[in-house]
């Protein structure tokens, strides 16, 4: 028996285990990952909106976390894959088949990419599909290149592929952009960026590394190839909660629905961090959203002693 079982270690997670142990909770942390970080790990350009708080990117900014989670008392696995989980009976039962059971539970699995789910896909990752624009940035100098997607993510990709690839095509299904109104100026002023409105990439096409996309424009009569060699998937993110669906308040995106104790519909189930903020999805988000429920589940704790 636990006092707190947190699944995910990203900076929600780690912030509430933090929290959980200086309040002396017996606190056991699940990491489906090989490593800690969640998305910290994608983060490759620096991270200045912190508080108090200047990284390089999100790794350094991880090893500032790693040196404290490293004296705290609670226990950390990774590498750990959840079977199945009862919330109610706050139970879970791990594929290797140990089960654990706890007085509170939370939520910190976050989010993912949202993939196009079209053929090719799958195929070219790590062939074409462009993790970072900052990352692969030498890798993808002086090719044309394709960016997916209408919001903020895809115009900053955009751009930041402009500096070093000779064409651009942004492609996105509305008839206008999402993205804030000086990432459009940006985007309008690089001669080097076509923007093909009302649009949907159907498929991705080579060898053994990306070669083309077919477009599908919603004013022509039939889809056409592009020739590309690379393609930044940037549609949105989806949140981790496919496991707790039957048994959570969620959301119609699937984000689960808090109060402003992070405390879900269940009693002592908390979600914190990207899987329920949608709307701010942040760092400082994150780990004030794991402070906040290591304290009440202490309150409370506290008050049944």
């Amino acid at each position: 028996m636990h006092d707190v079982v947190i699944i995910g270690a990203g900076p929600a997670g780690l912030s509430a285990a933090l929290w959980c142990d200086e309040l002396g909770l017996d606190t056991l942390v699940l990491e489906q990952n090989e490593e800690i970080g969640g998305q910290l790990l994608s983060v490759y350009n620096p991270i200045e909106n912190y508080p108090g708080v200047s990284a390089s990117n999100g790794r350094d900014f991880l090893e500032r976390f790693s040196a404290r989670v490293s004296e705290a008392e609670f226990d950390l696995w990774t590498n750990v894959d959840i079977d199945n989980v009862d919330l109610k009976a706050k139970r879970l039962v791990l594929r290797s088949g140990e089960a654990l059971q706890a007085i509170s539970i939370i939520i910190a699995t976050g989010v993912r990419r949202r993939q196009l789910g079209i053929p090719g896909e799958k195929e070219f990752a790590g062939h074409g599909i462009i993790e970072s624009p900052t990352k692969d940035r030498e890798k993808f100098a002086g090719k044309d290149v394709c960016v997916v997607g209408g919001g903020d993510a895809a115009a900053e990709n955009a751009l930041l592929l402009a500096e070093v690839s000779p064409t651009v095509t942004l492609v996105h299904r509305n008839k206008r952009l999402k993205a804030r109104p000086g990432f459009i100026n940006q985007l309008q002023s690089q001669h080097c960026i076509t923007i093909f409105p009302e649009a949907v990439v159907t498929r991705l096409l080579g060898n053994e590394d990306l070669e083309a996309v077919e477009i599908r424009r919603k004013d022509a009569l039939k889809p056409f190839q592009m020739a590309v060699r690379g393609v930044a998937i940037r549609i949105g993110v989806e949140p981790n909660t496919e496991l707790f669906r039957e048994q959570l308040e969620i959301d119609p995106q699937g984000y689960a629905i808090v109060t402003n104790q992070q405390e879900t519909n269940l009693a002592n189930v908390f979600a914190i961090g990207d899987v329920s903020n949608p709307l701010a999805p942040t760092i400082s988000g994150a780990t004030g959203a794991g402070a906040t429920a290591a304290k009440v589940i202490a309150s409370r704790l506290s008050g049944r002693k």
